[in-house]
Parts: C-alpha cells; structure tokens; sequence
C-alpha cells in the first residue's frame, strides 16, 4: 500500500507569549519569557509562586459566549480558540469538504482540574449541610476527551475524534496518531494539536511536592534554563497549539498554501521509572531512531532539534546524551533549542506548541533560542560543543526539524517536518 503524503496546511496558538501564532513566534524569536507572578489563584504559601500564563484570553472573540464558557474548563477554551484559528488559517472552504473524513485528534494530558477542584470544594463546603451538590456540567467540563468533542461538534467534523493522553507526550502523540490517519486514507484533513490548563492550586501544589518546579520566585523570567548548571526544575506553563494536517492531493486541490510536510513519527518507552528519563536516554535513542528510519531519512539530513529541555537535572543530561548517540558527528551540526524556556512546560499541549515552533523553523529558516543560558554556569555532564542555540535566534537553512516530547511513565514521542517539495 502506498502511503498518501501529509502536509501542514494551517497553524493556532493560544500561549504564554501570545494569543496568535504570529505574536507567539515573534516573541520565540526574540527570545522572550513568558514566565511571571501566578495570578490564577494566591500562591502566596506555595514554594513556586509563578508560571508562563496565559494574558488576555478572551472567550468571546472566539465565538464562546459567557453561557457556553461556563460549561466549558479553561484547557477546553484554550483548545477551541487555537482549533478555530488553525482552520480559518487554513482557508479551507467548510461547504465544499466532506466533512466525513475531517477529524480531529488533539492531546491532552491532564485535562479538566480546575473544575475537578471547585466541584470538590463546593461539596465539601454542603455536604453536612445539604448533602452533595455537583454541578450537571461538572464531568462533561473536566474529562480529557471533551475538547475534541466540542471541536467537532462545532464545525461538524464527523471523522476520527478522540484525545490522546500520555502526560507531556500527549500532543505529539496525537499529531503522530493524525499523521497516521491521513497516510493511511482514513481521512484527509485532520484538527490536530493539544491543550492544558493545570495552573491550578493542585496542579502547582502537586508538582511542588515532587520538587519538579523551579522556585527561582525572585526572578521567574530567568527561572527555565535548561542545559544550564543552576537549572533547579521546570515552569508551568499553559495554553493550546493547533496543526491543520491534510492529505497533499486534497490540499492542493484546493489551492491551500504549505507550510512544510510532515513525514515521520516515531514512538517509544523508556520502561524505566515513572517520572525520571533513563539516565542514559535508552528511550530518547529509540524514539529519535525510530522517527528518522519511519521518515526514511538519515541523521545528516535534521538540522534542527527542539528539544523536550524541561530544564530538570536528568531530563537534560539524558536527553543531551541521546542526541549524540543518535547522530553521531553530525550532532555538532545541528542547531538544538528549548522553546520551554519561554513558553514553560505545557504538558499535555507542550508537543503541539513545539511543533508549531519547529514548522515555523523550516519555513523561516530560523531557530529560536535556548534563553537564560550564561557562560560561567555550565554542567560537566552536557557537552557545550553541541549548539544549544543559546540566547540569541539563528538564521540558518532548516531542511527538516525533528521534535522531541516525553511524558511521565516513559512515553516518548518524537515527530518530523521537512521543507515541502511538491
């Protein structure tokens, strides 16, 4: 069977840097943090008392009024504000598709916990009283699935529909599912990407006592540093990214413009530990592998990597290692960044937004930066002969870009876009 080819066709971003793609990867560029005081609840008695919100999010201008937002978690906002400027991106004629074989398959790796945690704290606070009270909107707001739901119900989208969930690997994980879907003739357009909102009371408290988050309070800007000596853990971030994927006949059928193809994916566990890499990347060496050989490309022919770069002690050593391991001599060609020092960590939407960032590399031709990096605060456990893309945007030719996400319980997900050819 002949495997249909799969291209990018449209992109959205709600995050930390902006609520539009271009905001979002002007400031990529720029080498901007997003990171600052937590203003979704008082962290005041929290050891991390910051992340990279999300600023000046508005429903409204996505067509969500105040009555459906209520029935709606955040992360599901996110997801549906990105999915609608993905699509209008795209400029895809909604009456001239079948929309049986459009889907949408987005991840998401925790889902639906701010409203989880107010339906708790309104039956603690009746529940001697008038006995349990929970919303009626209380499990349709919460659970992880929702979000594709209320995509494809809004625009009618009567193809695949699911969510992916495998903690920080989700998104990337969903973008491989949809690839799939699409090469293999199951559909020919597929609203893809993930979505989060954990900036909660628990999900900080949570992370905290896993000692996972930077508690850098005095300086949240400067707090992401991966690869750096001084790195004391990761920031939360939040937000969605979106990918239109298409099959390329249906995409050029219709006249759509090309961002790049996507042409591999690749999956593994480290079957290790449920939250630490395998200190010698055993996982990371396989995904990346497998991505390469399902791409059918060699390592000399990436010359940019994003990074999974959490800015955690082993996850940034472990990584660094893999990356040698997988493409030898070649390793010291290629540009490498973190745009987790900027957005944070998003979790379950943290491969789509890195997607979106490596598919604008190859169609800019620029790499945006690893920031917060200084000279005298190396780890003699990371090779700096590797080009961590510190501080300051490249400009460079970028063929093919290859990112790399991994999530808690050792799942490993790595994807790759390569410059459209027609």
């Amino acid at each position: 069977m002949e495997l249909k080819r799969v291209v990018v066709t449209g992109l959205g971003a709600i995050t930390p840097l902006g609520n539009t793609v271009d905001e979002t990867w002007k400031n990529l560029v720029a080498g901007k943090s997003g990171a600052g005081p937590i203003t979704h609840f008082n962290a005041e008695k929290f050891k991390t008392q910051f992340a990279c919100e999300v600023k000046d999010f508005n429903s409204e201008a996505y067509g969500i009024d105040r009555k459906e937002a209520r029935k709606m978690d955040l992360y599901c906002q996110y997801a549906i504000a990105a999915a609608k400027q993905a699509i209008e991106d795209s400029a895809v004629d909604l009456d001239a598709i079948d929309k049986n074989r459009v889907g949408v398959v987005y991840g998401v790796g925790i889902g639906g916990i701010k409203t989880f945690e107010e339906e708790l704290r309104g039956y603690e606070r009746t529940a001697d009283t008038i006995g349990p009270k929970f919303g009626p909107f209380f499990i349709p707001k919460m659970i992880a699935d929702i979000a594709a739901g209320h995509i494809s119900i809004l625009y009618g989208f009567h193809g695949p529909n699911y969510v992916t969930t495998s903690a920080c690997a989700s998104s990337t994980n969903a973008l491989a599912d949809a690839f799939n879907l699409i090469r293999l003739g199951k559909a020919d357009m597929i609203v893809s990407g993930g979505a989060e909102a954990a900036i909660t009371e628990g999900g900080v408290g949570g992370f905290n006592a896993m000692k996972a988050l930077s508690t850098r309070n005095d300086e949240p800007e400067k707090a992401s540093r991966p690869f750096s000596a001084s790195r004391d853990g990761f920031i939360m971030g939040e937000g969605s990214g979106c990918l239109i994927l298409e099959e390329l006949e249906h995409a050029k059928a219709r006249g759509a413009k090309i961002y790049a193809e996507m042409v591999g994916e690749g999956m593994s566990a480290d079957a290790h530990h449920i939250t630490a890499s395998h200190p010698e990347g055993l996982g990371a060496i396989l995904v990346m592998q497998n991505a390469l050989d399902d791409a059918g490309m060699k390592p000399e022919d990436i010359d940019y990597i994003n990074v999974h770069g959490t800015s955690t002690h082993v996850g940034d050593i472990s990584e660094a290692k893999a990356i040698k391991e997988v493409f030898g001599e070649h390793a010291y060609k290629l540009n490498i960044s973190s745009t987790k020092s900027m957005t944070g960590h998003l979790l379950g939407a943290a491969g789509a937004v890195e997607a979106l960032a490596s598919v604008l590399a190859v169609k800019n031709d620029i790499v945006p930066p690893t920031i917060n990096h200084e000279d005298d605060d190396r780890d003699e456990e990371i090779d700096y002969e590797l080009n961590f893309t510190f501080n300051k945007a490249q400009q460079r030719t970028v063929r093919a870009a290859l990112s790399n996400t991994f999530g808690f319980g050792g799942h490993n997900a790595c994807i790759i876009f390569k410059k459209f050819e027609g």
